[in-house]
């Protein structure tokens, strides 16, 4: 396994994506967040709504909180109706967006590969397999020797302390690159006339009359006609400016990259039991995750046990990489909701509007949630995909609990 040259086959970039415009006194709608969530809020605000008088703040720099330190996976394999409903619109325009943007997101359809390692997965996964194809995903079982034919490098052999006996398996999953992705997203927004406002910290939401007006900033207020929270693991902190309290834990999650390496695995493993996930970088690096950190905190590095876990759990499944070297390492700030599930739409506060709770699935999301939340800003109502996600389910009762249904919720 001999290292690849650094950036083969990546794209260049032309020197300037965007503007940095100072913030003007006034938007019709402010998002708080500059990822993902909140770029793709604001691309299908002016696409799909024609609304550009818009401000997306970002405390630090663009793109440069989970968005940037996350491991990249995109599935819609999820066992729950409203669940697969979000995650497979999402999907269905990560398939449409490079050419949407006219950018290169390197969104490669390789497929994921749930495996299974006790009967107890063998019946999930064969649940979740025939749950998927009601709803409309692309879901197949596969036997040991079908997982070896995807990824022949797996260890099936029958010996080994969590013997592979099966796998759900996506084909249209895969990965993209996360930058790639910010910035093509970013200068979609730009090019539309929305202002991408760089180290702006919110400080405050103004409330009046129970409804949000606007934001105080490190650059000074901003009267707004509506406020929208993109925040990821600061969500709790930003709603309870506005007295709104959110049922959520922020923890540390933690991934790793090894050095560059030929292609080798040519699709996105991930295992519950064993509790990692590992995909190969289009520059060759692979890249792993697992599970959070079990306490919560808000710190962007976590304890060192959990990558030693990972890379444990990793060897389990791809003994070819025992000599492989971990290059670096890097943590993340989740925001987990009691079932695992985000929130997305309104808030007891008028015209002040949530998507959060995330936990450790954001990314997958990113095209879909952002055209969802743009949908219930335009019209104040709840996208017809998003009414499930509602935060009233808490006290309802109403939740849905992807956590006790895959165990994780990556």
């Amino acid at each position: 396994m001999s290292p690849r040259p650094p950036g083969a086959g990546l794209p260049e970039h032309p020197d300037r994506l965007w503007r940095n415009p100072d913030p003007k006194r006034r938007y019709e709608v402010v998002i708080v967040g500059g990822g993902g969530h909140g770029l793709a809020t604001a691309h299908y605000l002016a696409r799909d709504h024609g609304i550009t008088d818009v401000a997306v703040l970002e405390r630090g720099w663009l793109a440069g909180g989970n968005m940037a330190r996350n491991t990249t996976i995109i599935r819609s394999n999820y066992l729950w109706d409203a669940s697969a409903g979000i995650y497979e619109h999402a999907l269905k325009l990560w398939e449409g967006l490079e050419e949407e943007l006219d950018y290169p997101l390197l969104f490669s359809q390789r497929g994921v590969l749930n495996l299974a390692h006790s009967l107890q997965d063998v019946r999930d996964g064969m649940r979740r397999v025939e749950a998927n194809r009601l709803n409309g995903v692309d879901a197949q079982w596969l036997d040991p020797d079908q997982v070896r034919e995807v990824c022949p490098i797996i260890n099936t052999a029958p010996d080994t302390r969590h013997p592979v006996l099966g796998a759900t398996y996506q084909p249209r999953a895969g990965i993209a690159k996360h930058d790639h992705v910010a910035w093509g997203l970013a200068r979609s927004a730009d090019a539309a006339g929305i202002d991408l406002i760089q180290n702006c910290e919110v400080t405050g939401i103004e409330v009046r009359g129970g409804r949000a007006t606007g934001v105080r900033t490190s650059l000074g207020p901003i009267a707004a006609d509506r406020v929208a929270l993109c925040a990821a693991g600061h969500s709790s902190v930003l709603a309870a400016m506005a007295g709104v309290e959110l049922p959520l834990q922020s923890h540390p999650l933690q991934a790793l990259v090894s050095e560059l390496l030929e292609p080798v695995h040519p699709t996105v493993v991930m295992s519950n039991a064993v509790h990692v996930y590992v995909s190969q970088a289009h520059k060759g690096e692979l890249v792993m995750g697992a599970g959070i950190d079990a306490y919560p905190a808000y710190t962007q590095r976590g304890a060192f046990h959990i990558i030693a876990d990972q890379m444990a759990a990793a060897l389990e499944l791809f003994p070819v990489f025992a000599r492989a070297h971990v290059l670096r390492t890097w943590g993340g700030i989740v925001d987990v909701t009691p079932d695992a599930s985000p929130i997305i739409g309104r808030t007891p506060v008028d015209r002040l509007y949530l998507n959060c709770g995330w936990g450790t699935g954001g990314f997958k999301a990113t095209p879909g949630v952002g055209s969802v939340l743009a949908h219930t800003i335009a019209y104040d109502e709840p996208h017809p995909l998003a009414r499930p996600f509602h935060l009233d389910r808490f006290t309802t009762g109403a939740l849905v609990d992807e956590h006790g249904a895959a165990a994780v919720a990556h």
